[in-house]
């Protein structure tokens, strides 16, 4: 994972937690917005907030709880939404705005000190108002690319409670080709209340897929369906050795199965 050099050693630990393909990141972030958070690794607790029977026992949702980052808003601010248009405010500001368009404070003139002159004026808004009522797009800050032939998906925190707020979309972006903000897409859910958004709670998680895993050929040659008489005598072992087994063992350790999923990763 590479960011902009402001602190070397925290750029060095970065990079030893994202696998590299071809001597290379999976994931390059481009910080545009000097003081937007750098993502980090999601967290097999979801943020905490997972029961210690699952952290500990069930390496299911552990796992899908900590695969990719967290990503964040790069500044602290409030909507509100009476159905048809919405008002913002951010952090330091007294007054509300109505909101179409808005850049990131400060953020317009630092885009055009170092952009060519022929993209002086096109800094990516930080947040927008769609024509869609209630629907919204927020910057992160950064620009995003990842090597060949991998993708990223956008989703909600996984395991984490989502908001009665709002709602997040969830995307696929060709992050390999595609080279731009990072940006969500998000539908409020509440009128007339303010909704707070934080720089400290993940604003969304970032997966890492393979693009071969999103191409139609794949979606459609890897599913399968089979009947309860088409079982082998292979599959009735492993059901048995899987299930049954275990659960007529009075001495079965508890969280077995992920005891031996983590010995397996580490060899």
């Amino acid at each position: 994972m590479r960011v902009n050099r402001a602190s070397p050693a925290r750029d060095q630990e970065m990079n030893a937690l994202v696998p590299a393909v071809n001597n290379e990141p999976l994931v390059t972030f481009y910080r545009l917005i000097s003081s937007a958070r750098i993502p980090i690794r999601a967290d097999r607790s979801a943020l905490g907030t997972l029961p210690a029977s699952a952290h500990q026992h069930c390496e299911a949702v552990a796992s899908a709880s900590a695969l990719g980052w967290y990503a964040f808003s790069p500044l602290d601010f409030t909507v509100q939404w009476d159905g048809s248009e919405v008002i913002w405010t951010f952090a330091g500001e007294d007054n509300w705005f109505p909101l179409e368009t808005a850049q990131y404070p400060g953020f317009s003139d630092s885009f055009d000190e170092c952009a060519p002159a022929h993209l002086r004026g096109f800094a990516p808004p930080f947040l927008s108002a769609t024509s869609q009522p209630g629907l919204l797009q927020v910057w992160t800050g950064l620009f995003v690319r990842t090597a060949p032939d991998w993708n990223l998906l956008i989703r909600p925190v996984v395991n984490y409670p989502p908001s009665r707020n709002y709602d997040l979309f969830e995307g696929i972006i060709e992050t390999d080709r595609w080279f731009g903000p990072l940006f969500t897409n998000l539908r409020l859910a509440r009128r007339d209340h303010p909704i707070h958004f934080g720089t400290e709670m993940p604003l969304f998680q970032l997966q890492a897929i393979p693009r071969g895993a999103c191409s139609a050929a794949a979606q459609a040659s890897t599913a399968g369906v089979e009947g309860l008489v088409s079982l082998s005598e292979a599959d009735w072992s492993d059901y048995e050795s899987t299930i049954v087994k275990p659960n007529l063992d009075p001495h079965r350790q508890v969280g077995a199965y992920a005891s031996r999923t983590r010995k397996r990763r580490h060899s």
